[in-house]
């Protein structure tokens, strides 16, 4: 493997180590947060009747929920990217040649970074927009938490940059490669 690509590739694993981390991070917190919602939508109300000097109200969880969720979701994407784990469109892919390949998955590489940098632009919007917009629990800008999804389609780029070098380099033909002779 070319220097350029060992780089391209020990830079996504880095960034990729951090993401997974963060997401087990949200995944725990968010767990932790159903089974307090659970526990005090249903176990406290039993305990109320036995004891009715016992209340205790956690609406919050609900929300935190939510935007825990669509963070971690949102996060996973680069993850994905940086294994190749994305979805993509392997049926064209493989009908082509080998040596044309990396073009076409240049091709691919190319319009999902497209799609993400217009998802990080407009999200950049979105969460401008959410500053002057509260959540109905936590009464704080809608912003806040919509600031995953820009930040989540940056990281998305960051990861088809990497990868792209990486699989670019990877895929190129050898020298000694020659096109097949017709009979």
């Amino acid at each position: 493997m070319n220097n350029v690509a060992q780089s391209a590739h020990g830079l996504s694993m880095r960034v990729n180590w951090f993401v997974e981390r963060f997401c087990v991070l949200l995944m725990v917190i968010l767990v932790l947060d159903v089974w307090l919602g659970v526990l005090v939508r249903y176990l406290v109300p039993v305990m109320g009747s036995l004891f009715p000097d016992i209340t205790v109200q956690a609406t919050w969880t609900e929300e935190l929920a939510r935007y825990l969720m669509i963070w971690m979701a949102l996060l996973a994407v680069s993850s994905g990217i940086a294994h190749r784990e994305h979805i993509g469109v392997l049926f064209v892919f493989e009908k082509f040649p080998p040596r044309y390949r990396r073009w076409l998955a240049l091709i691919f590489d190319l319009l999902a970074f497209a799609f993400f940098a217009l998802i990080f632009y407009y999200g950049l919007g979105f969460v401008e927009r959410g500053m002057t917009r509260f959540t109905m629990i936590y009464e704080m800008p809608k912003g806040y938490p919509n600031i995953g999804i820009p930040l989540s389609a940056a990281m998305a780029c960051v990861q088809l940059a990497l990868v792209s070098v990486r699989d670019f380099i990877m895929l190129a033909p050898a020298a000694t490669d020659k096109p097949a002779q017709e009979v």
